[in-house]
């Protein structure tokens, strides 16, 4: 490997900080963003189909619980094995960063097979038991089982892409992600109202667009522009490398997979109260995605910053990461925050026309998102420890926010406060974790970066 070819991993231990950080993360923002279109634009369609739209849009928000199931799993991968290998590789074993992206290949090629599968088996009476209703059950099936078609799709964009912002490209990570949603925003009409086929349209164009995001992601890696390679000597399944994938991956797969479980909890109490609530849920999902999508994107441009120069034994850069990231990352989610809380309508209106339903979120989305506007302060500690490696850190935190907090508040505070504590357990466990995690941050992160220091 010859210094020009290994420029833009080198750049992450020499360029000017905020600059560096800036031009890996915008990057990934915009394709989390754009993205995150990919089920917006969905819901904004169907929301807006005569005469369906709204249990149309039930429909498919019952389904998100288990497409964010699916994406959690390629998320063992791209957060799990892209840090690992960016840590390799600021070590200076490119050897062991290629087992990592190849065993991770495998991994992801496995998860299908088993997903798909238990999917498929278990389709009806897991939508059934997650929120949907006999107005609502036939859309759910109608978009899930085609957009189970491109699950391996799903899996390879979705756990690879963070493999070439390992490599300094975010450039061409974001195309990947631009390319499938750009396709999606331009199918959707086509295939829903053009050739009429409604929710199972909507489905279609998101299988196409994943595709070819998939295929953008294969292409760069396997070839010779990419210096970090995708080669068939290092798919052979090692055991150590596979298990130090899982044992990092496993807080970012709870970090996505939580949000699945919440959605079975959620809607599961809300369909007592009527459609309408699971409808407003949808909506008011989509709009805390379009805050966290941002962050996401955020933690994948300084996440192999950080990563490469622990690696690499620059403790200062580390900490000088983090007060940038965390700066911009806390700013940005709190002001998207405050805006959606204060003009709700807005939001409401973009889904649909039903003025009842746009009463309904009206009323729920304070509540929903006030523990959002901290929540700049978890991603950025948290993301941070999964770059430096620490695995059970980032489990118990992950733990915290969903499976600790939200999912006993969802069933507790509705015995009190009827519907309204459904969507209220979502703002308390989300600033009480949020604060937790900052506490536990500012005293472990110091003994992290003096143990490694320690080592060198």
């Amino acid at each position: 490997m010859t210094g020009s070819e290994n420029v833009y991993e080198e750049r992450l231990g020499t360029d000017r900080m905020l600059p560096l950080v800036l031009k890996m993360a915008l990057p990934a923002v915009a394709a989390q963003v754009v993205n995150l279109l990919y089920n917006i634009v969905d819901r904004i369609y169907i929301g807006h189909i005569p005469g369906i739209g709204t249990d149309a849009l039930a429909g498919v928000g019952v389904t998100s619980s288990v497409i964010i199931l699916i994406s959690a799993f390629s998320a063992i991968v791209s957060g799990g094995g892209a840090p690992l290998a960016a840590i390799a590789l600021g070590q200076g074993n490119r050897d062991r960063a290629e087992r990592i992206l190849g065993n991770g290949f495998i991994l992801l090629i496995l998860f299908t097979v088993i997903i798909s599968a238990l999917s498929y088996i278990f389709m009806e009476p897991v939508l059934l038991f997650t929120g949907a209703s006999g107005n609502t059950i036939g859309y759910a099936t109608d978009y899930l089982s085609i957009y189970l078609t491109g699950t391996v799709f799903v899996q390879i964009s979705v756990g690879l892409n963070t493999f070439i912002n390992t490599q300094g490209r975010p450039g061409i990570a974001m195309l990947s992600t631009i390319l499938g949603a750009v396709m999606n925003i331009i199918l959707d009409p086509i295939f829903i109202f053009a050739l009429d086929m409604g929710v199972r349209g909507a489905a279609v164009a998101t299988v196409i667009s994943q595709a070819c995001s998939a295929a953008w992601v294969l292409r760069f890696l396997f070839s010779k522009k990419a210096s970090l390679n995708l080669a068939w000597k290092y798919m052979k399944p090692d055991k150590r490398i596979v298990m130090s994938i899982f044992g990092l991956g496993v807080s970012p797969f709870i970090m996505a997979g939580t949000e699945s479980l919440v959605g079975f909890v959620l809607n599961t109490n809300l369909k007592h109260f009527g459609d309408i609530y699971v409808s407003a849920l949808a909506v008011m999902q989509s709009a805390m995605q379009f805050g966290s999508a941002p962050l996401t994107g955020f933690a994948q441009g300084f996440i192999p910053i950080s990563s490469y120069n622990y690696g690499h034994g620059n403790m200062e850069r580390v900490k000088e990461c983090f007060k940038v990231s965390v700066s911009i990352m806390f700013s940005f989610n709190a002001v998207l925050m405050i805006l959606m809380i204060l003009f709700p309508q807005v939001v409401a209106s973009a889904f649909t026309n039903d003025r009842e339903l746009i009463g309904c979120i009206e009323r729920m989305m304070p509540c929903f998102l006030s523990g959002m506007t901290i929540f700049g302060l978890q991603r950025a500690c948290q993301n941070t420890f999964i770059a430096l490696g620490q695995a059970k850190i980032s489990l118990f935190i992950a733990l915290l926010r969903k499976v600790i907090l939200l999912v006993p508040l969802a069933i507790v505070l509705p015995e009190f406060w009827g519907v309204t504590g459904v969507f209220a357990a979502e703002g308390i466990a989300d600033a009480t974790a949020a604060i937790c995690c900052t506490a536990i941050f500012m005293i472990t992160f110091p003994k992290i970066l003096r143990k490694a220091s320690s080592r060198k």
